[in-house]
């Protein structure tokens, strides 16, 4: 019985450029998996906002994973039928993982006053401020800052601190991610455990056996890379490849989308898995 290959992709620093913000050099390589009917999921801590716009952007019409594992948005009648577990919302079957993003702002302020003064919170930034941080323009900044599930901060203090702090709210049940610029507070779920939820309901849907293949840059992405049969570490400009437990894992030479459109290509469409597979029966990709 044939495996089926699916992507599950980082954005930010992997199939985005980490200063600019392009895909412009995966563009070639995501119109082969389009018309090779291989699914491309993004897993994320982007918002649901930043993430509906982005993948018409980009051309995907896949479900996606938002919030760091929080949450999965799934098109409606992409599926023959509506998986376990999910709820209707707007054009979406959603799968939740965890509380929502109120619950870690009462916490912090409830429990954290120790270390008010060491860390930003989105939830402070106004559109102009998270500009600045980001460099993103002013339309994709107002997206990012429509949270549901979780709350990214700006660490100010120092490392030894910032390990105290995540201890601490860590010891309060907060699950502590540092992504590429920020580090994430939010409930016990992470992209490793949505990629695999989502997985399953693949398989359920081809009736045949999928294959992850998993693709990340930073520290927030371990847990999709550990759980993946393939994991595919991206190379980024400000930090070097995080230590994965995975005894092998694929690390791109290249950066960015450069790095992703290179491993893609050697791993995926030149590979035993690159046969074309037939488009599922009800609004597959």
């Amino acid at each position: 019985m044939t495996s089926r290959p699916l992507i599950f992709t980082d954005i930010d620093g992997t199939l985005l450029d980490h200063f600019d913000y392009s895909f412009n050099h995966a563009i070639e390589v995501i119109e082969a998996l389009n018309e090779r009917h291989i699914p491309i999921i993004a897993n994320t801590s982007k918002t649901f906002a930043e993430m509906e716009k982005l993948q018409q952007t980009i051309g995907i019409n896949s479900p996606f994973i938002s919030e760091n594992g929080a949450v999965i948005y799934i098109p409606i009648g992409y599926f023959n039928e509506q998986p376990e577990g999910t709820f209707e919302q707007g054009y979406y079957w959603v799968k939740e993982f965890c509380p929502p993003r109120q619950h870690w702002l009462d916490l912090l302020a409830q429990q954290a006053v120790e270390f008010e003064d060491e860390y930003i919170g989105f939830s402070s930034f106004s559109v102009e401020e998270l500009c600045e941080v980001t460099d993103l323009a002013p339309d994709k900044a107002r997206l990012a800052l429509v949270r549901h599930y979780s709350e990214p901060l700006l660490w100010q203090g120092d490392e030894a601190r910032k390990q105290e702090f995540i201890d601490y709210m860590t010891s309060l049940g907060a699950h502590m991610l540092q992504g590429g610029r920020f580090l994430h507070i939010g409930g016990e779920s992470d992209k490793g455990k949505a990629m695999n939820w989502l997985a399953q309901v693949y398989a359920k849907q081809y009736q045949t056996p999928v294959t992850t293949i998993a693709l990340g840059d930073s520290g927030n992405d371990s847990a999709m890379l550990e759980a993946a049969d393939i994991a595919i570490q991206i190379k980024s400009p400000t930090h070097e490849f995080p230590v994965l437990n995975k005894k092998q894992t694929i690390k791109s030479q290249a950066y960015g989308p450069k790095g992703w459109a290179e491993c893609i290509t050697a791993t995926l469409l030149t590979s035993t898995l690159a046969t074309p597979a037939k488009p599922m029966t009800v609004g597959g990709v």
